[in-house]
């Protein structure tokens, strides 16, 4: 898991040094800094999975334990994350109020998890996260380049599109997703 987290955020830290990022496409071409970047997120992500699954049926270890009105913080807290996500994409004025909605949802999503989980690897494994997210995020405001793609942001009705995009994904995460894939049920545990 640890080596998974240091391949997925170090490269994902790469694209916050604009420099370095420069240099390294200037040395093959923006393609292949792209393919290099996706496959090794990819196999960043994939140790980062089977790390954790191998950590939780393994080695679970207590640091602390949370009150039980945590998990209630953290499902309430997911649904405004997941909302973020898809306003990254669906841009309107969610978009332009936060401008990173993504990093939003990310440091959103961490923190949430971070107050219903006192094991250590969830501690490393989000904890992770959550610095990545603040760190990009300073980074974004030293930039010059807006460090997002060029999708064009609409008005409300893009707002009013994401949000019901978001709950039903969120619904679909915790119905679905997070107790099959992950093995923890969300709602009604």
């Amino acid at each position: 898991m640890i080596l998974g987290l240091v391949l997925f955020l170090g490269v994902h830290l790469v694209s916050t040094q604009r420099d370095l990022r420069a240099q390294l496409i200037a040395r093959s071409s923006e393609s292949v800094y792209k393919l290099g970047y996706a496959l090794l997120s990819a196999a960043g992500l994939a140790l980062i999975i089977w790390g954790f699954a191998n950590y939780r049926a393994t080695g679970w270890i207590d640091v602390w334990t949370p009150p039980h009105a945590m998990k209630h913080i953290t499902v309430a807290l997911m649904l405004p994350a997941v909302i973020l996500i898809v306003a990254a994409y669906i841009r309107g004025r969610i978009y332009t109020t936060l401008k990173h909605p993504m990093l939003t949802a990310v440091k959103l999503w961490a923190a949430a998890h971070l107050l219903s989980n006192g094991d250590l690897g969830s501690i490393i494994l989000f904890g992770s996260f959550l610095a990545w997210a603040v760190i990009d995020r300073i980074s974004l405001k030293r930039r010059s380049d807006p460090g997002a793609p060029p999708i064009p942001v609409g008005g409300p009705g893009n707002d009013l599109i994401a949000v019901a995009v978001g709950v039903v994904a969120y619904l679909a995460l915790g119905f679905a997703f997070h107790p099959v894939v992950i093995g923890v049920p969300v709602f009604g545990a």
